[in-house]
């Protein structure tokens, strides 16, 4: 399956999380936000790292059937080698793993020769020297701005430091990696985060769960855009 273009590196990014969609409308859920979101953002849980359970790749193959968006699919799962080939072949377009899973090397390797955009995910407590390494391997950087597991929580502002110095490294090596933020995401954290140098912005609770997701997300995008400007 050909992979959809995540688009420019370091441009502004709003990807919603379906995991605070109604399951029963996922499609529905998705062209509701479609003029105000750039990426879909799949959080995939085992059970295991995390103490939740989502979905896995029969529900990205139904979705990819109805969305043409860059999949940003976040595996949040103890052994994400055993299942990149299945997300692609569902339809991921990109997928990122979690640095404190271990063995991080070899399942970049393995996502990158699978034709994914690779990412990396940390956790808020885990240190920047944990991913240093690897910023020149990877597409994306996911800073977690909650601990990950369940939807809702409250922005970690104390992440925004790590943040700043991802974006320092990135910008210093040159490197064409995007940076993400999760977690706590709304108008008001938005432009924290983007101030701190992040580009991509996944939010699920502020999109999903407003009267109207579009208006909601339309409000994120212009909070966002009038700190970049």
């Amino acid at each position: 399956m050909d992979t959809v273009d995540a688009g420019p590196v370091g441009a502004l990014r709003i990807a919603p999380s379906i995991l605070a969609a109604d399951f029963a409308a996922l499609a529905q859920a998705l062209h509701a936000v479609d003029a105000e979101t750039d990426w879909v953002h799949v959080d995939v849980m085992d059970g295991h790292f995390v103490p939740n359970i989502s979905i896995g790749p029969p529900v990205v193959s139904a979705l990819r059937r109805a969305s043409d968006r860059f999949f940003d699919c976040h595996l949040m799962i103890s052994e994400p080698a055993r299942y990149l080939g299945a997300f692609k072949t569902a339809g991921a377009d990109g997928c990122t793993v979690h640095v404190e899973v271990g063995d991080t090397a070899a399942v970049i390797a393995e996502a990158r020769a699978l034709g994914l955009r690779v990412g990396l995910a940390a956790n808020p407590d885990t240190p920047f020297d944990a991913v240093a390494p690897f910023l020149g391997e990877i597409d994306l950087l996911l800073l977690m701005t909650v601990f990950p597991g369940f939807g809702g929580q409250s922005f970690m502002s104390e992440v925004l430091d790590k943040v700043s110095l991802a974006r320092r490294e990135i910008d210093a090596g040159d490197l064409a990696v995007d940076l993400e933020v999760d977690g706590g995401i709304d108008r008001v954290t938005a432009p924290e985060a983007v101030a701190a140098g992040a580009n991509v912005l996944v939010a699920g609770s502020a999109i999903f769960q407003q009267h109207s997701p579009l208006d909601a997300a339309r409000a994120i995008r212009d909070a966002a855009l009038a700190v970049r400007r």
